[in-house]
This record gives C-alpha cells, structure tokens and sequence, in this order.
C-alpha cells in the first residue's frame, strides 16, 4: 500500500502496539498466540478507506511469505494483502467477510484477518517503533 505525500505535511496519531510484528506493506501479526493473528495495520486501514470487500483464502491454504492472500476492496482501491509469514491457515475472520468495516474501525481487534500457523518461529519483520518510522 503507497504513502500518500500528503501525509507528509500532516503528523499522524498512529496506533502502533509493541506486542504486534510488522511487515513494510503494513501488515500486522501477533506470534503472542497460536496460531497466529494477521490483520492490516491502523495506517493501511486509514489509507484504503472504509472496506467493502473481503475475500479470504480457505482454511488449510499454504502460504508463503510474499503471497498476496486477500484481497481487500474499498470505494477507494483494490489491494492485495501481501502475507509476511510463511505458514498455513487455519482460520478466517468470516465477521470480516461478512462486514469488512470492523477491519478498518478496529484494525487491532476484532478486525484481524487470519490466523496462521507459521512454519518460521522467528519471520523477518520489523518491530512497532521501526513501523512507526517507516509509516510515518
């Protein structure tokens, strides 16, 4: 998901948990649990608008990290969600499917997406102060 330059000039109040990981295409997850919760960060959500669409994988689905996994869809854009973690689904957020808006009104919450059982104990991801950077 692009940075707008606009939000250069303007200074975000951004919710950026310490005990969630990040990925730089503002993906969140949460390796607190098992399997773990994967959802788009408050950033991405601000910048997709309120979402309309969600289409999930189906539990059970291999994923690697890279893979676009969903697609969310707003009035604004189509974007794919792009998986940091390497593993397998084991369950779908269907209260996101059937209305997206909880994804984009409570990002770290009951809008997760996924959870997935990673293959990588220790993926490749940035911690809350280098995303808060990085979405700045």
């Amino acid at each position: 998901m692009t940075m707008s330059e606009n939000n250069e000039e303007q200074p975000l109040n951004l919710e950026v948990p310490d005990h969630l990981s990040y990925s730089e295409e503002h993906v969140w997850v949460d390796e607190s649990v098992s399997p773990a919760l994967v959802g788009i960060t408050e950033y991405a959500a601000n910048q997709m608008g309120e979402l309309v669409f969600v289409d999930l994988p189906e539990p059970g689905t291999r994923v690697e990290a890279g893979d676009e996994i969903v697609e969310l869809e707003s009035a604004k854009a189509v974007q794919p969600l792009i998986c940091p973690v390497s593993g397998t689904v084991r369950y779908v957020n269907h209260e996101a499917a059937d209305d997206p808006s909880v994804i984009t009104n409570d990002p770290y919450g009951e809008g997760w997406i996924l959870k997935i059982e990673l293959d990588d104990d220790e993926p490749d991801l940035l911690t809350a102060d280098e995303y808060a950077k990085l979405a700045k």
